[in-house]
C-alpha cells in the first residue's frame, strides 16, 4: 500500500510472474504516482521524475528487518531507473537490459 509517497510492501518470498517484468516497467513509466495499484516502480517512476523534470536531488531509503526483501527491492529500483535511462537514450525495449544496468545490480 502507499501512504503518500512511502511504499509499504511484503515479501512473498516467492516469485510472482509478470509483477516485476518489461510490461511492468513500461506500465508504470506511463503514470504518476497513485494513479495505478501501489508498486515499488511507481515509486522509482516518481523518483526519476522527479530527478530529471524538477531537477531535484533523490532519496530512496528501503528498511526491514532481515528476510523482508530489502536487496531484491533495491535491485528492482535499480532495474526501473535503468530501463528509464536506457528509454531517454532512444535505445528500444528490446536494450533496455545493458552492461550497465547488469553492473550495478551485481554489485
Amino acid at each position: 500500500t502507499n501512504i503518500g509517497s512511502i511504499l509499504a510492501s511484503v515479501n512473498p518470498y516467492k516469485p510472482i510472474p509478470g509483477l516485476y517484468g518489461v510490461d511492468a516497467i513500461d506500465l508504470y513509466r506511463q503514470h504518476r504516482l497513485g494513479e495505478l495499484p501501489p508498486h515499488i516502480f511507481a515509486t522509482a517512476n516518481e523518483c526519476y521524475c522527479c530527478l530529471w523534470k524538477r531537477h531535484d536531488s533523490q532519496c530512496v531509503l528501503i528498511s526491514g528487518e532481515s528476510g523482508a526483501g530489502k536487496t531484491e527491492s533495491t535491485k528492482l529500483l535499480l532495474k526501473f531507473l535503468s530501463a528509464m535511462s536506457q528509454t531517454s537514450l532512444g535505445a528500444p525495449a528490446s536494450e533496455k537490459s545493458t552492461r550497465v544496468e547488469e553492473a550495478i545490480l551485481e554489485s
